[in-house]
């Protein structure tokens, strides 16, 4: 039964657990008044007594915990409501399917149910990394208790907006680094989630190629100069390629409109592959990226395993999927009253090589037995 105060808040107290206190009220009177025959009986069989004696305070405590139960109950109630929370997208919904799916998975597997005790808030930037100020000024309007999102860009974007509202980082790859938390351990602030420390795996890709292509001397490197992490990331690519004396074409593409310029110079320089860094607007438009290496037969070692399932030769990461499933973790453990600050990020302790045979066979590329046999996945 439900009251509405003159105030119009929601009055959740039941009728009755105010009933309950009456009726304890009347059996200690009960009890008080008689006391003094009780005491009689219990001196002329005092075995019984105690055994009926012993019933009474049973059925007494089981009317209090009933009652007590009965108030927290409805006291959670009137506390108690649909949590709201924000999921900023660096792409679309459909090209992020395989990312959203496992974070739904991991909500459901924590008991959570969209739309029935946990409202989620998506916004998708549709790969325009501009668009993220007004993204999030919508998510922090709709009154949302904390934010997730995916990659360095979007977790920059937010951790500027807001220093006090709770954020999940998904696959962010140097979060020290980039001046976000202070350190894995112990973050800091607002802000956590997981790390897919890429910056050390960029030369780790150039490896796997050389062992792919062991005549390598020239690659191409796709990769966002906007992005903290995309600059170590191409400085690590460098090095790593200086150390193999192999030549870089740098290609610094920041937005959609800049991949045409990309693609004819590649066209024009001629180097025998192309990697494409961890960055989601090369996630968001990796079909096209992909088309373009396979007709022009560059080969590559990619940061992320959808480029291999749009039709490129290999990918050497983290799980994405798995990190988007853990995220759901954070947003639990935020919302039942952990701080951010108090949860480490959490730092991948596997990392997957991904090889498309049937890629190879379009570029005309024969993989090693030994680099085949190291494969997690094989697309036939």
């Amino acid at each position: 039964m439900v009251r509405r105060r003159s105030s119009q808040v929601l009055d959740f107290r039941l009728p009755i657990f105010d009933s309950g206190i009456k009726q304890m009220k009347r059996i200690f009177r009960r009890r008080s008044f008689a006391s003094q025959s009780d005491n009689l009986k219990s001196k002329t069989c005092p075995e019984s007594y105690r055994r009926i004696e012993n019933r009474k305070w049973v059925g007494l405590f089981a009317i209090v915990l009933a009652l007590t139960v009965c108030g927290a109950r409805a006291e959670a109630q009137q506390k108690g409501k649909v949590p709201r929370v924000g999921f900023l997208g660096n792409s679309t919904a459909a090209l992020e399917a395989n990312l959203i799916g496992p974070f739904r998975e991991g909500l459901h597997d924590l008991g959570y149910v969209e739309g029935k005790n946990i409202v989620i808030e998506w916004r998708w930037a549709e790969g325009k990394y501009e668009r993220f100020p007004a993204l999030i000024a919508e998510l922090i309007a709709s009154k949302v208790e904390l934010i997730v999102t995916a990659g360095t860009p979007a977790t920059i974007a937010l951790k500027q907006a807001t220093t006090t509202l709770p954020l999940v980082m998904i696959a962010v790859g140097d979060p020290v680094g980039s001046g976000l938390i202070a350190s894995l351990a112990h973050p800091g602030g607002n802000l956590t989630g997981l790390t897919s420390i890429s910056p050390e795996l960029d030369g780790k890709r150039l490896e796997l190629l050389r062992e792919v292509v062991p005549k390598i001397s020239h690659v191409a490197v796709l990769w966002n100069p906007t992005s903290p992490l995309q600059v170590a990331g191409e400085k690590e690519t460098q090095a790593a390629a200086h150390a193999m004396k192999i030549k870089v074409l740098s290609l610094g593409v920041q937005a959609e409109e800049q991949f045409d310029n990309a693609f004819a110079t590649i066209l024009r320089e001629r180097p025998g592959a192309l990697l494409v860094l961890a960055d989601r607007l090369f996630l968001h438009h990796r079909v096209r990226i992909m088309d373009f290496a396979t007709q022009n037969h560059l080969p590559g070692v990619h940061a992320y395993v959808e480029l291999v399932e749009a039709g490129g030769l290999m990918s050497y990461g983290p799980s994405y999927s798995g990190m988007h499933r853990r995220a759901a973790t954070y947003v639990d453990k935020i919302l039942r009253g952990t701080k951010p600050a108090d949860l480490p990020v959490e730092a991948p302790i596997k990392f997957e090589l991904v090889i498309n045979l049937r890629a190879a066979k379009q570029i005309g590329l024969t993989v090693p037995p030994n680099v085949l046999y190291r494969a997690d996945k094989v697309i036939k």
